[in-house]
């Protein structure tokens, strides 16, 4: 990544905690996210970031906001971003304005990539990561119901890289490989402790 493409990041005094969300295709973030932000609906002090992606409007697991390379490099330029990065050919975005939802102490949650877990650091002082992970057996299995790649395709993906986070990070691992249900109540519960942190 060259100098003019290096994720903008703008630190904070937050009193709120930045939950990021992370792990490999198929274990089951998106679908995760979205039961925990209908859980917590009508909370004012959970709030779930609305990403900024330079993909189509309907495109992805996720209810995001779509914009152009153009437009996208225009927000980064402007400072409207508190970290950005780039991942399979797309960019992402979260807005500036999650800082003022960490002042006022409120919990955030964000949809986030492994690779980009140091830019997270370097912008928000209270960080934990949740690294939703499930069996090889349980992704190779989604990945395959997708259609998108061949058996052989996924097998070689997930020989390629660990399950894990490495790094200096507070995380906490989220097995979903069982029912919605179970992974619904993992997460809430996750989430519910991080609020008692806050007070």
């Amino acid at each position: 990544m060259n100098p003019s493409h290096e994720p903008h990041i703008v630190p904070g005094t937050e009193h709120g905690i930045m939950v990021v969300v992370v792990g490999p295709s198929g274990a089951g973030k998106d679908t995760l996210m979205a039961l925990a932000a209908k859980h917590f609906r009508g909370r004012p002090e959970v709030h779930f970031v609305r990403r900024v992606i330079t993909r189509h409007t309907h495109a992805g697991g996720e209810q995001h906001l779509a914009v152009s390379d153009q437009g996208f490099a225009s927000m980064e330029q402007a400072g409207s971003f508190a970290v950005w990065w780039e991942a399979h050919g797309l960019k992402y975005g979260i807005p500036a304005e999650v800082s003022v939802s960490l002042a006022q102490g409120n919990l955030v949650i964000a949809n986030g990539s492994r690779s980009a877990l140091h830019h997270f650091k370097a912008a928000f002082p209270r960080l934990k990561v949740i690294n939703v992970t499930a069996t090889a057996e349980v992704l190779a299995s989604r990945l395959e119901a997708r259609g998108r790649e061949t058996h052989e395709d996924i097998m070689a993906r997930l020989a390629r890289g660990p399950l894990t986070v490495r790094g200096d990070y507070d995380v906490t691992d989220l097995d979903n490989s069982g029912s919605l249900e179970e992974g619904e109540r993992r997460i809430v519960d996750t989430l519910n402790g991080f609020l008692a942190e806050i007070g």
